[in-house]
């Protein structure tokens, strides 16, 4: 037998026998001194590491992006400098709310995390399949999220947390349109958008910067399930949409999707009838224009799930010179949150992963923590500043700087207007269209207990559209109030 196909431990060492364990006698109980198979149980025990709190299912692959139009006059980030230029990239989708086990066709967000591996260090756009969220505030997410997950007492969804939070937070009425529409369960990954949801800011060469938001438009065209399909598929393959991925990528039929940002100067953000680092608001196309960037496209598999998708770690905070963050009080949690939840998750050193690596040389002055499986700097100087040539700063490739003022407070969003665009977008929908929302708001606030929370969301839906509010009522066997109408 040769050398590369002997089975042995962790250490390197050859295995006599995997079949047994080591007993005194054939009998006789199992002996401590069977290493082997104490480090087979001990590794056995520790193979899961802790699921994500959010997007916990999810579905990764492997592809590149590619430059097809010039925007240097906005950004100076190095992997959008030429048109034509090419950037490996990693993409994992996944459901919000569910466990590690549960079905990829229910009515949920759908996460659209991007890696780009660029000579300047990795980017990560995490994103959803919608442009919106539920709330805009981060100080509000463990609290969201806690209303998606399970009953502490029945270990059960609470249709009751989810309305009764929803209706408390009229925020979120956008999004609860966008999740009840035909556009809440995808019927795939590849039929769907991604969208960064947040305001970014693009800064160039000459320091100048604007506002953008992305797009990413899949060219295989929208496509969607009805609830009775989703739930139809639950039952009969969970796995579904992550079989699905891995299928068309393995018979070479790639998904892709043609990149888009809108643009904002920075001016404006003082102007606009809706504030854009509002993450529950968009902006108008009409008002920012669509502006093609690039064409994503997804062509190699994963080879170990847990390697590359389990392991995958994303953060809004993971940043290249050119690309910044704005006042987006969402965005600003999450800075902190995604990179510390990793470091809970999968360790201090996740970024050393393969699957999360950098594709250019890391220097800084991180050292040891569990899991350090480098050489951990080796025998280099270990602090700064330092007299022995060790990493500095590039002041050149500081964030561009903008002005803040105001007292430091507790403060909400200065506008409150969270109807005009939930009722613009009901009545873009078709008539079809609409009677399908209805139906699947019906569908979920019917197993809610207390009265007075329909009624009140009830209310948020009449505000955005009287004939919404009317028909979410007469489907759930109520009366819109008097005192609404």
């Amino acid at each position: 037998m040769t050398t590369n196909n002997r089975l042995t431990t962790s250490w390197g060492a050859p295995v006599g026998d995997n079949q047994n364990s080591m007993t005194a006698g054939s009998r006789g109980p199992t002996l401590i001194q069977d290493v082997h198979l104490l480090e087979k149980l001990a590794h056995f025990n520790r193979e899961r590491v802790p699921e994500r709190v959010v997007h916990a299912k999810g579905a990764g692959a492997h592809g590149y992006f590619e430059v097809t139009n010039d925007v240097t006059k906005y950004t100076k980030a190095n992997f959008l400098s030429k048109v034509g230029k090419r950037t490996p990239l990693f993409v994992r989708f996944s459901t919000v709310a569910g466990e590690n086990g549960s079905a990829d066709s229910v009515r949920d967000p759908r996460g659209f995390a991007v890696k780009f591996y660029t000579e300047d260090g990795n980017y990560d756009l995490v994103g959803n399949n919608t442009p919106v969220f539920f709330i805009r505030d981060a100080i509000k997410f463990p609290d969201f999220i806690h209303t998606q997950k399970r009953h502490p007492q029945t270990h059960r969804k609470n249709p009751n947390a989810v309305w009764d939070f929803w209706s408390l937070s009229p925020e979120s009425l956008h999004q609860v349109t966008i999740l009840m529409s035909d556009r809440g369960i995808p019927a795939t990954y590849r039929h769907m958008h991604g969208f960064g949801s947040h305001t970014f800011k693009w800064v160039n060469e000459e320091g100048e910067g604007v506002w953008i938001k992305y797009h990413f438009k899949t060219e295989q065209g929208i496509k969607n399930m009805t609830e009775e399909v989703g739930t139809k598929i639950a039952g009969e393959n969970p796995d579904y949409h992550t079989e699905d991925l891995f299928n068309a990528i393995e018979k070479g039929d790639h998904p892709s999707w043609k990149v888009y940002v809108q643009i904002m100067p920075m001016e404006d953000a003082n102007t606009y009838r809706f504030d854009p680092f509002d993450v529950t608001k968009v902006w108008s196309q009409k008002d920012y224009p669509l502006m093609e960037v690039g064409r994503m496209v997804l062509d190699r598999n994963p080879e170990n799930y847990f390697a590359e998708v389990e392991q995958a770690t994303f953060s809004p905070g993971t940043l290249v010179p050119g690309i910044d963050v704005s006042p987006d009080k969402m965005l600003q949690g999450r800075l902190f949150a995604y990179h510390d939840a990793h470091r809970y998750r999968v360790g201090a050193n996740h970024q050393a992963l393969p699957i999360n690596r950098a594709r250019t040389e890391v220097h800084n002055y991180q050292r040891d923590g569990q899991m350090r499986f480098d050489n951990n700097g080796g025998g280099s100087v270990y602090y700064e500043p330092n007299s022995y040539s060790g990493p500095k700063e590039t002041p050149e490739n500081k964030q561009a700087a903008y002005p803040v003022s105001g007292i430091a407070d507790s403060v909400a969003y200065d506008q409150n207007d969270h109807y005009t665009q939930a009722g613009d977008l009901y009545r873009l929908l078709s008539i079809d269209e609409r009677t399908r929302l209805i139906k699947n708001i019906v569908t979920a606030m019917s197993p809610v207990e207390s009265e007075e929370i329909k009624l009140r969301q009830i209310d948020h839906f009449y505000k955005a559209d009287p004939e919404y509010g009317m028909f979410v009522a007469k489907g759930l066997g109520l009366q819109v109030p008097q005192m609404i109408r």
